[in-house]
């Protein structure tokens, strides 16, 4: 258990049609959500089993008020080495330098396209301008390590690859493309509009000639490679190639469920019993307990679940249990 990734709010100002395709959804009621208070404590916990690589997700991080205060709290804390966030950046030019003054390390930000009305298309909003000053100004104030991830979608964005990396590279970026996932049964995720690593290569080989895979040190999601001229991207390809045997992430959802898996059908609560006034041994105690026992290979046994036809999660459970959606859990 390396690293935890703790969703701020299942609320979200995109409606991307690979992850938040309808305009509402079954809401975590707002008294459930954990306080700053309440994330603080919780990591405290974590991070003394551990746990020593902390990210800050959604739904959209930077909805959730007073966020620095959150990442002064968490980047204080003994043991955390590094602190990021993953933000789709349409608020960020705004939220940028306090971030940085608060201690936030380094920052992911979402873009599918370069294109404005590929953007509006896929988003069903106009704020492509918006995620641009967003990237500008972390670069700006001086967030290092910045990385843009884009899901890659066949006949949507497939043909931008070499435009994205050239893109990044004006920021001082690494780029990391996504195979498409399937996460429930509201985006209509098909096999036929999964673009795969190995398409992925051939297409950039085919552009700037040799590919290198550069040799893993971490249990990162992504692999790396590099073009003849130094520069480096990454893909992540879970729907391909899981890399459940390497996995040491979990996920912390808005209100306190704790998951194992990107795919966990259940969680633990860790909300209940923190209000209940449980120490930190007690917390403790509960959570090496749960992780003792994981066996998860989620994307794995999708892998065998998607060739007998079986969708992970149907539209109607998803209308049931907030917890499954991905905006929920953090994707």
């Amino acid at each position: 258990m390396g690293a935890l990734r703790i969703s701020l709010t299942d609320r979200c100002n995109l409606r991307c049609r690979y992850c938040m395709p309808e305009e509402e959804y079954a809401w975590l009621p707002r008294e459930h959500l954990l306080t700053f208070e309440e994330i603080e404590r919780l990591t405290e916990a974590f991070v003394s089993l551990g746990v020593d690589k902390v990210r800050l997700t959604g739904g959209e991080p930077l909805l959730r008020r007073g966020l620095p205060e959150l990442v002064r709290r968490l980047s204080g804390l003994p043991g955390v080495k590094d602190l990021a966030m993953t933000t789709n950046g349409v608020l960020l030019s705004r939220h940028a330098e306090q971030l940085r003054e608060a201690g936030l390390h380094r920052l992911t930000i979402s873009l599918d396209t370069l294109r404005p009305e590929r953007f509006a298309e896929l988003t069903r909003r106009g704020t492509y301008p918006d995620v641009l000053a967003g990237i500008d100004a972390a670069t700006a104030t001086g967030l290092t390590d910045l990385k843009i991830d884009t899901v890659v979608l066949r006949g949507f964005n497939e043909d931008e690859l070499a435009d994205l990396i050239e893109f990044a590279r004006t920021k001082s970026a690494e780029v990391r493309f996504i195979e498409y996932m399937d996460v429930g049964g509201a985006t209509g995720w098909t096999p036929e509009k999964v673009f795969s690593r190995a398409e992925m290569l051939e297409t950039l080989a085919r552009e700037y000639g040799h590919v290198e895979e550069l040799r893993k040190t971490d249990v990162a999601p992504a692999d790396r490679f590099r073009l003849p001229d130094g520069t480096v991207f990454g893909i992540i390809s879970s729907t391909t190639q899981p890399f459940c045997a390497t996995c040491d992430r979990s996920r912390l959802t808005a209100d306190g469920m704790w998951l194992r898996c990107l795919y966990a059908m259940t969680g633990t609560d860790l909300r209940k019993p923190l209000r209940a006034g449980a120490s930190l041994e007690e917390l403790r105690e509960l959570i090496t307990g749960v992780w003792q026992q994981r066996r998860d290979r989620g994307a794995v046994e999708r892998v065998g679940q998607r060739a007998r036809g079986q969708v992970f999660v149907s539209l109607e459970t998803l209308k049931r249990d907030p917890h499954l959606e991905m905006h929920t859990r953090g994707g």
